[in-house]
């Protein structure tokens, strides 16, 4: 078994509670949020950057153990990079089409009577 350095160790272990307070305060974005495009916002923003720190701290550890290729740790951030703000743009564009979908079929303010 391969032990780590503590040179390596301890700048991984930062960098993994850092990803998990980043994705923690992006999700409590859902609670704090009330608009549905802002609440979208918060997560993404959120799940993008702990992935990219615990990415990195995956690339540390694997750098110093050498166990196996860095690949996986390199694929994996750039497709949630790509993917998920595509997904957030995505979703926001349904909730708009929704909305107006919506305002097209309220009853018009004109016609009622005062």
């Amino acid at each position: 078994m391969n032990t780590v350095p503590l040179w390596a160790a301890i700048p991984a272990a930062l960098l993994i509670i850092l990803s998990g307070l980043i994705t923690l305060t992006g999700s409590l974005g859902l609670l704090r949020f009330h608009e549905f495009r802002a609440r979208m916002h918060a997560p993404a923003t959120g799940n993008t950057l702990g992935v990219v720190f615990l990415a990195a701290a995956s690339i540390l550890l694997s750098l110093t153990a050498d166990s196996h290729p860095l690949f996986q740790e390199i694929l994996v951030p750039i497709l949630l990079i790509v993917t998920s703000p595509v997904t957030a743009m995505l979703l926001m564009q349904a909730a708009d089409r929704r909305d107006a979908a919506i305002d097209d079929n309220a009853p018009d303010q004109r016609d009622a009577a005062p």
